[in-house]
């Protein structure tokens, strides 16, 4: 048996942000990053309109990128304290993720970070409060998802969270949010939307359902990601929201290990992190390479390129290095490096000190074979077409790190 699901409520299209004033509620407490949702007066425009549905409201504001246990942590003591009836998420994906962890430990305080590691594992929510999610950027798409990504700094590990529990209430895609959006953060969240859509494709828990929302989103992606990395407001709001039915068909259709290795690689290494949607960017083409050696992921591969994208091509291989190829243009478009081991040449920097991110051959060698059994047990491998074992994670990464085909 299959299982879909969606927010009761999604809200787009310029000034969709103004709905918060039509939810019913006591308290409210808003969740955000950094300084941008402020500075465009997102967060001021969010907070006014639900004070004028009622409400008292109070924030819990700068989250980090990559949002740790420990400020998750602190959210849920912070609304324990307040006791709201809804939970509004505004920003990127790490305040709605940080959020969507923090609403279960609002609720159920005993628990543990450890207690909903496994996948669709947590307690029965909304006991206390609704959420309602506000995204900025156009890839995560956890507006709409039952994921949450939150990281584990003494480990060094990203974990994905994921239970059809912490779905939102209600979504609001709304691109005036995105029109200030930098062009690196452009391409970097449009790559992983179109991720997204390929892995959910392909997914063993693919279904007619997740299908068509994951064709169209790549189909969109493809169209208007560069002229949105250009800043054409009309392609950021396809962006905004073709990367949002993107969301729809991984969140019941699930993903692959792409974003396996793009977990448990971004913060393994010293001298910063590997951005998530450019890690994915990097692994997309040697995955794709991996799981086609898979007959049903092959074939849709080559329904892909033929008769989504329109790419040429005789036999199924043909077209399946086709797409690879098209993907691999797109990262020379968006000024995406092609391999970890170009990650810092391709002027990527670290999110806090602005210095080039520096993953050494030596480094990535002796971290390897952790970075490979933690991928693994990534709450994304099981649903991959093919499967992968940690000595074929290792043999792909190092394909990864090089550059070099994958043809094993």
């Amino acid at each position: 048996m299959g299982r879909f699901t969606n927010p009761r409520d999604l809200y787009f299209g310029e000034g969709a942000r103004h709905e918060v004033k039509n939810l019913k509620g006591k308290r409210a407490v808003i969740v955000s990053g950094g300084h941008s949702m402020r500075r465009g007066g997102f967060l001021q425009d969010v907070q006014a309109d639900l004070e004028a549905a009622g409400m008292e409201v109070k924030l819990f504001e700068g989250v980090e990128s990559d949002p740790s246990v420990d400020t998750v942590m602190k959210g849920a003591a912070f609304m324990r304290e307040f006791n709201p009836d809804w939970i509004v998420a505004i920003g990127g994906g790490s305040p709605i993720d940080a959020a969507k962890a923090m609403w279960v430990f609002y609720e159920y305080p005993d628990e543990k970070f450890e207690d909903i590691l496994q996948p669709f594992s947590f307690p029965e929510l909304r006991q206390k409060a609704r959420f309602c999610a506000i995204s900025s950027t156009s890839g995560t798409a956890t507006e709409v998802t039952a994921f949450s990504v939150i990281t584990d700094y003494n480990k060094g590990i990203k974990y994905p969270l994921a239970d059809f529990n912490i779905t939102p209430d209600v979504a609001i895609v709304d691109p005036e949010l995105t029109y200030s959006m930098p062009a690196k953060l452009c391409a970097h969240t449009g790559m992983d939307a179109l991720t997204h859509c390929m892995e959910a494709y392909v997914s063993t828990f693919a279904s007619m359902f997740t299908d068509a929302n994951a064709l169209h989103g790549i189909r969109e992606i493809v169209e208007w990601l560069p002229r949105s990395y250009a800043g054409d407001h009309e392609a950021r709001q396809h962006m905004h929201e073709a990367q949002c039915i993107a969301g729809i068909a991984f969140s019941s259709g699930l993903l692959g290990i792409v974003h396996s290795m793009a977990h448990k690689t971004g913060a393994a290494f010293e001298n910063g992190h590997i951005i998530h949607g450019c890690a994915n960017a990097m692994y997309l083409g040697k995955v794709i390479q991996w799981n086609a050696k898979d007959p049903r992921a092959n074939e849709r591969y080559a329904y892909v390129a033929k008769e989504i994208l329109h790419l040429p091509g005789e036999t199924n291989d043909q077209l399946v290095e086709n797409l690879v190829q098209k993907i691999r243009s797109m990262n020379d478009e968006l000024h995406i490096p092609q391999s970890i081991n170009n990650y810092a040449n391709g002027g990527i920097k670290a999110d806090e000190s602005g210095e080039p991110v520096m993953v050494s051959e030596k480094e990535f060698l002796e971290k390897l074979p952790t970075i490979a059994a933690n991928a693994v047990t990534d709450a994304c491998t099981p649903e991959n077409p093919r499967e992968t074992k940690a000595e074929d994670f290792e043999r792909i990464l190092k394909c990864c790190y090089y550059d070099e085909p994958v043809n094993f």
